[in-house]
């Protein structure tokens, strides 16, 4: 009998969406309360810069370049003492932090670019997305999360930001991640694809909705598909996850096998839903569809999901 556990790919799915590059050197066991500190008097500690949903770029010889060294932040108005410590990378200590200079005041060689845009559009290598989406994650949570959930007094920030503190309840708070399932329910010929009221025009995507406590990965699956398109579920399989910094969720993707092929769509949901057939969905990949229909984006793990069926025959 062979061994099959490790049957797979040495570079799993999850490596090649948006914002899974991430390289930093964490270093969990060693963020110590004096870390952000630490590393700020480290000269070549590099910096991303976020506000309100957007990264802080340099605009130079027409790229666009994510990292600032402490001292040129200076006039971006940091908030240096919210910052928090991401890790090390070759070059040394990694930090995210909060921004205070509005948008419409940048300098013209700085621009102010929307998470969502950046790692659409490529502005920025695999890895400094990656760093965008774990430090983009952590101050929404700081944002968020300043008062104590047990007593209401106002936190700290301990552990380099990996950790709050209550000073009068003693109570220790801790980042969240919110897991999401999203799953793409296929038969050899068909897949299902939803279109959300908020989707942009043409859009098609896999379903998706939030793991609920007491959960698992493959239960939210087949109840989110049951409750959005009256699709019962047999197996389902995982494929891939990704980081998903709006505000700091984690997206876990998964194929599920259709009982049955009526559709009961739930239209406060959804605006529709209906089984595609390979070849139009592989229109919708490459942009040809003839009525404008389309898939999500690369980045996307939805796109991925669609993509390794479509190149499944």
């Amino acid at each position: 009998m062979s061994f099959r556990l490790f049957d797979a790919p040495l570079r799993e799915p999850s490596q090649f969406v948006g914002f899974a590059g991430n390289t930093v050197d964490r270093q969990s066991e060693n963020r110590a309360d004096d870390s952000v500190e630490k590393a700020l008097a480290d000269p070549s500690t590099r910096l991303l810069l976020m506000q309100g949903g957007r990264l802080h770029l340099k605009l130079e010889d027409g790229r666009f370049d994510p990292w600032f060294g402490a001292a040129e932040s200076q006039t971006l108005q940091p908030s240096l003492e919210r910052g928090v410590l991401l890790g090390f990378s070759e070059s040394g200590p990694v930090l995210a932090v909060p921004a205070g200079v509005e948008p419409e005041t940048l300098p013209e060689t700085i621009k102010a670019i929307d998470y969502r845009s950046v790692y659409m559009q490529g502005l920025i290598d695999e890895a400094a997305a990656g760093a965008l989406a774990q430090g983009a994650a952590l101050l929404a949570w700081h944002a968020s999360h300043r008062f104590c959930s047990k007593c209401g007094t106002e936190s700290e920030m301990r552990a380099g930001g990996y950790r709050r503190h209550c000073p009068n309840c003693g109570t220790e708070h801790f980042p969240r991640t919110d897991p999401v399932a999203i799953m793409l329910t296929v038969t050899p010929e068909k897949c299902l694809l939803g279109r959300g009221r908020h989707f942009g025009p043409g859009m098609y995507s896999a379903l998706a909705g939030f793991i609920e406590p007491g959960e698992t990965i493959e239960a939210a699956v087949r109840r989110e598909t049951l409750e959005e398109a009256g699709i019962r579920l047999g197996r389902v399989v995982y494929h891939a996850s990704q980081p998903w910094p709006f505000p700091y969720s984690l997206m876990i993707g998964c194929f599920g096998e259709p009982l049955n092929e009526d559709i009961q769509a739930d239209l406060d949901e959804l605006e529709d839903c209906r089984w595609f057939f390979r070849d139009e969905v592989r229109s919708m990949l490459d942009r040809t569809h003839p009525g404008n229909l389309i898939t999500p984006p690369k980045g996307a793990i939805a796109h991925h999901l669609i993509r390794a069926w479509v190149d499944s025959e």
